[in-house]
C-alpha cells in the first residue's frame, strides 16, 4: 500500500457511521449484492494490511539484544500505526460509497457472451 493511501486511511474515522442502505442498493441494484461486495473488499483489504505488517514486523525477528532495545520501540510504532487504522469493512464501505469498487457481474457477462 503507497504512502497516500496509508494518509488517507489514517484520516478516516474508525467510527462506525450510520449508512443510507437504499444508496447501497442503488449501485447494484440489490442491498444483499451491494453488501457482499463490500464484504468480499473488505477481506481483501484486511489481507493486504496483514501481510504488510507481517513483513515489516519480520525484520525485528532476529537480532542481538543490545540492538533489541531500539528496535522494539520501531515494532511499537509500526504495530500502534496499525493499529490506529479503521477497520477493514469501514475502508471498504468507504470505498463503496465514494464508487471506488469496481462492480461486475459474472452472471450478466456470461448471458453476454451466449
Amino acid at each position: 500500500m503507497d504512502k497516500s493511501k496509508k494518509v488517507k486511511l489514517s484520516q478516516l474515522s474508525p467510527y462506525i457511521e450510520t449508512q443510507n442502505l437504499e444508496a447501497f442498493a442503488k449501485e447494484t441494484g440489490n442491498i444483499y449484492e451491494s453488501l457482499f461486495m463490500i464484504s468480499k473488499r473488505a477481506n481483501q483489504i484486511s489481507k493486504e494490511l496483514k501481510e504488510e505488517l507481517h513483513s515489516k514486523l519480520k525484520d525485528f525477528e532476529s537480532h542481538d539484544s543490545l540492538e533489541e532495545i531500539n528496535e522494539n520501540r520501531e515494532q511499537i510504532e509500526i504495530s500502534r500505526f496499525y493499529e490506529r487504522l479503521p477497520h477493514a469493512t469501514i475502508i471498504a464501505t468507504n470505498d463503496f460509497v465514494e464508487k471506488n469498487i469496481y462492480v461486475r457481474n459474472r452472471a450478466e457477462d456470461i448471458v453476454e457472451e451466449a
